[in-house]
């Protein structure tokens, strides 16, 4: 397999996210809830309009990972208030973090979680957060596995379907 590179994404790269973001959700949430939430959630949360905007607020990182010129996944970080169960610690949120179906298992995630931690820690950021759907059982396995602990959870509206996701940290 290529190496797998990382960088910062773009405004250019607004499009770029929305697909990904559009292909991986629907990959790995499809199955699981139904069509009318997944439509709802995906064009109100994923437009380029959208994107664009996120991609523009200081607060937000997005960060691209590529094997070769091949699109591989991406994460976006926000350095914004912590959840009040995180107390006063200096925090930074992974808000999302896919990798491509074909990319899952390959190092995509690991590369990008290391990016993420890297920029917290330059940040000096004292923790690392985000949140996961309860029954997104192999993300929180690869959470776990990267040092995260369960510490809250939260509510989570897919499209009606009013969810609940857990809110898990890693201690930098």
């Amino acid at each position: 397999m290529k190496e797998i590179t990382i960088r910062y994404a773009t405004r250019d790269d607004a499009i770029l996210i929305a697909d990904i973001s559009h292909q991986t959700f629907y990959e790995t949430f499809a199955a699981d809830n139904r069509k009318e939430d997944m439509d709802k959630f995906l064009n109100e949360q994923f437009t380029k309009g959208k994107l664009i905007l996120e991609l523009a607020y200081p607060e937000n990182i997005f960060l691209l990972a590529f094997t070769g010129d091949d699109v591989a996944g991406y994460v976006k970080l926000r350095d914004s208030a912590p959840p009040r169960s995180l107390g006063s610690s200096k925090a930074m949120e992974i808000a999302r973090i896919y990798a491509m179906t074909s990319m899952i298992g390959k190092g995509v995630g690991k590369k990008l979680m290391q990016a993420s931690i890297d920029i917290a820690t330059e940040r000096q950021k004292e923790v690392v957060w985000l949140g996961v759907w309860e029954k997104n059982h192999r993300a929180i396995d690869f959470y776990t596995r990267n040092g995260f602990v369960k510490f809250d959870e939260t509510d989570f509206l897919l499209g009606d379907d009013l969810q609940k996701d857990w809110l898990m940290k890693k201690i930098l």
